[in-house]
């Protein structure tokens, strides 16, 4: 006999999320592991590390009600993921972003603020794809990425992502809170996103020095 998990479509989407969040979960403490030991290079974990984090803010951010403790999902779930758990929660930034600011380096700085931005632009990426399309949804995403693209100095003020973001904060401001965007408004903003985004890490200096 077949055993139904879930009633309704809310539901399912809920389940559908827990098993997102525990392969997030699990991926990143393999990482971890695998960066620890030296099986994968810097630039790939640093790399893999900046989605699953982004990727996690996201969920956590549409599952907060449901689950207000990833430590605690991670104990009813018996995870024992005490990397990814250190990684996602408590830090929030890959390793290596860690280690370049703790040689205080005079680019620290930038490390940390390109991490913030990279992070910036899938959460709202991914946000859209969540169908999360409310201007008071959208619109503290795009406000958080348009600030952290305007503190790292090595991006010009004409930066076609600086401009993109204005217009679209602009635009969500003149709306109100509860209107959503149409799926023509969403499906341009992920693409100016997507755009912007890959123009960013065109900008950037080598990721390896």
């Amino acid at each position: 006999m077949e055993v139904k998990l879930w009633n309704d479509k809310r539901e399912r989407e809920m389940y559908e999320n827990f098993g997102e969040l525990y392969a997030i979960i699990k991926a990143t403490e393999k990482l971890e592991k695998a960066y620890i030991r030296d099986i994968i290079s810097s630039t790939d974990y640093e790399t893999e590390c900046h989605k699953l984090i982004a990727h996690f803010k996201t969920l956590a951010l549409s599952l907060k009600d449901t689950v207000p403790s990833i430590e605690r999902f991670a104990d009813t779930y018996k995870m024992d993921c005490p990397a990814a758990i250190n990684r996602l929660v408590t830090s929030g930034v890959p390793a290596t972003v860690e280690h370049r600011a703790a040689s205080a380096s005079s680019s620290t700085t930038s490390a940390a603020i390109v991490a913030e931005c990279v992070q910036n632009f899938i959460t709202a990426m991914d946000s859209l794809k969540l169908n999360m399309v409310a201007v008071d949804q959208v619109y503290p995403l795009l406000s958080d990425l348009s600030a952290s693209l305007n503190k790292l100095s090595i991006l010009p003020p004409d930066f076609e992502g600086k401009i993109k973001m204005k217009e679209w904060i602009s635009r969500l401001s003149k709306m109100g809170a509860a209107d959503e965007l149409t799926d023509q408004q969403a499906r341009q903003l992920h693409f100016d996103l997507e755009s912007a985004y890959n123009s960013f890490m065109a900008a950037l200096p080598n990721a390896g020095s």
